[in-house]
């Protein structure tokens, strides 16, 4: 499907993109091209392929929860920037 100059026009003000006239001949050009690939897939026949939503099964990969013995409180704060007692001490958010 060839489009014309003024499809690109078109398109452009419809998503409001501001193109040169350099650039209206290329996208011209370049989305001719497109739409001839996707016409040559319409040609294929896809009677006796299932409808999928999703090609690959989907399939949540969750780690086990386990119950563990936390950190001390000496390991936590040890790579923190700053430290204030058993707090860690970081710069003012708000004046």
């Amino acid at each position: 499907m060839k489009l014309s100059r003024e499809d690109i026009i078109h398109i452009t003000q419809l998503a409001r993109l501001g193109v040169t006239e350099e650039e209206i001949d290329t996208f011209t050009g370049q989305l001719s091209d497109i739409l001839e690939h996707f016409e040559a897939l319409q040609e294929i026949n896809t009677r006796d392929v299932p409808a999928t939503a999703q090609p690959n099964p989907l399939c949540n990969v969750l780690k086990e929860d386990l119950v563990r013995e936390s950190l001390s409180q000496d390991d936590v704060l040890a790579n923190a920037p700053g430290r204030d007692g058993e707090l860690f001490r970081i710069r003012p958010v708000l004046e």
